[in-house]
């Protein structure tokens, strides 16, 4: 292997190195916000099962509802979890499925909570956007799956919980599931797009450095694909 060979092999692989260390860093910052957004969702769940879920599934009945204890038990499971997985383990991969599994389970509990509102469907939306910051396009497939396959489960065996109708057509969760998948395409675009613009940086810091140091006399290296 010549000189030049081995330099271009040396700058190729401290450009993966670049790549694997500024991913980690985005992943632990996202890690970061998703806890902090763990702790908010808790207790506006709280919130919503004392203030709307008496009206939303009582009527004009107004009393501490059932849902109370189930806020506060599940939304505590569904954030104590991935806060755990967060501070022990962050910037790994299994934290982040658990994360985008928990968020979306989030947005299933706050559409039960709220009697199956339309408007608190667009958490799902939301959900998804919050987890394209991590640039895994992995975990929007996680998010994905669990959004329909709780309101295939829900629409089959408690309607009322996710439709805010006792009797929705069978195909509903099908129309859920295809606006997921629409946003899906474009965040998903954008998490590659984001990547590739990471390689790219550090392709040209690794042949920088290189220069820098005399160790590449070469052409510019090709853009990464």
């Amino acid at each position: 292997m010549t000189d030049q060979a081995a330099a271009l092999e040396a700058i190729l692989k401290r450009a993966t190195d670049f790549t694997a260390q500024q991913l980690d860093r985005v992943y632990r910052q996202t890690d970061r916000m998703f806890m902090w957004l763990m702790i908010a969702q808790w207790i506006f769940g709280v919130i919503v099962a004392l203030a709307f879920s008496p009206y939303g599934w009582s009527g004009k009945v107004r009393s501490v509802h059932m849902h109370v204890p189930i806020a506060i038990l599940l939304g505590g499971a569904l954030s104590g979890l991935p806060i755990a997985l967060i501070l022990m383990r962050p910037g790994s991969a299994i934290t982040r499925h658990v994360v985008a599994a928990a968020q979306v389970m989030w947005s299933a509990l706050l559409i039960h909570l709220s009697g199956g509102r339309i408007e608190t469907h667009f958490h799902v939306f939301g959900s998804l956007a919050f987890l394209a910051f991590y640039r895994d396009w992995r975990v929007l497939i996680t998010a994905t799956i669990l959004v329909a396959a709780d309101h295939f489960i829900r629409g089959l065996l408690w309607p009322e919980s996710v439709y805010g109708i006792i009797n929705p057509e069978w195909w509903r969760f099908l129309e859920h599931a295809f606006w997921v998948v629409f946003a899906d395409t474009f965040l998903i675009l954008s998490c590659l797009r984001g990547v590739h613009e990471i390689e790219k940086l550090a392709e040209r810091q690794a042949q920088f450095e290189a220069l820098s140091e005399g160790s590449w006399r070469g052409p510019s290296l090709p853009a990464a694909v």
